[in-house]
């Protein structure tokens, strides 16, 4: 398929994002320069963003709709060493987008809002997790989440590009992104149902250009 395909095809869908398509293929190819130069992209969000982050994840780290079958040469290896449970492993992995979502953490998120300050936990794991080579991917349907915030700052600060998925307004998020997909809502259950067939077409995306 072509470039953007699955994104012009989300559009064809929803016409009423044709608004943010220029952002979507952008933040299509800051993902896609993530993944090249051996980085992982970080994900966190609130509530039904939280799943949201769990779910691009979900879509990332496995095959999507590709089956994306390990290496040949790491299929080998793996038989190599056990040919029984290599062969399983060969048969079963397959080849992922590195993807971290942040709000999945327990232990560490209820020790950080303990012990120090529960709106800042999405930037300490930033700074923990974050390279240079890394995106930190902001969810917020109002821009102003106050932990993904200050996850952007910190991402910014680790010079991380920032990708912000947002509602209509941006929020004050807008101001620490290099690239913002704002849609055409500002409800929060509105904005949310845009923002599943946004991530999924960027998800599609990213599997087109890298496997087969």
């Amino acid at each position: 398929m072509e470039k953007y395909a699955y994104i012009e095809q989300l559009i064809e869908r929803y016409p009423s994002l044709c608004g943010a398509a220029e952002s979507i293929k952008n933040a299509a190819d800051v993902l896609a320069d993530c993944y090249m130069q051996g980085g992982k992209i970080l994900i966190a969000g609130n509530g039904g963003s939280a799943a949201d982050s769990e779910h691009i994840v979900g879509e990332l780290m496995k095959g999507f709709v590709k089956a994306r079958k390990v290496p040949q040469e790491y299929a080998l290896e793996l038989k190599n060493i056990d040919e029984e449970a290599g062969a399983v492993l060969a048969d079963c992995l397959q080849q992922a987008v590195p993807a971290i979502a942040l709000c999945g953490h327990t232990a560490l998120s209820t020790a950080y809002l303990n012990d120090v300050e529960g709106t800042v936990g999405f930037a300490q794991q930033v700074y923990g997790y974050g390279k240079k080579e890394d995106v930190f991917l902001g969810i917020s349907t109002s821009g102003n989440s106050k932990n993904v915030i200050y996850a952007a700052i910190a991402a910014k600060a680790k010079n991380m590009k920032v990708i912000g998925l947002t509602g209509e307004s941006g929020g004050r998020l807008k101001n620490y992104c290099d690239e913002i997909i704002r849609v055409p809502a500002s409800s929060p259950y509105k904005v949310q149902e845009y923002h599943l067939p946004v991530y999924h077409a960027l998800c599609l995306e990213l599997e087109e250009r890298f496997f087969e």
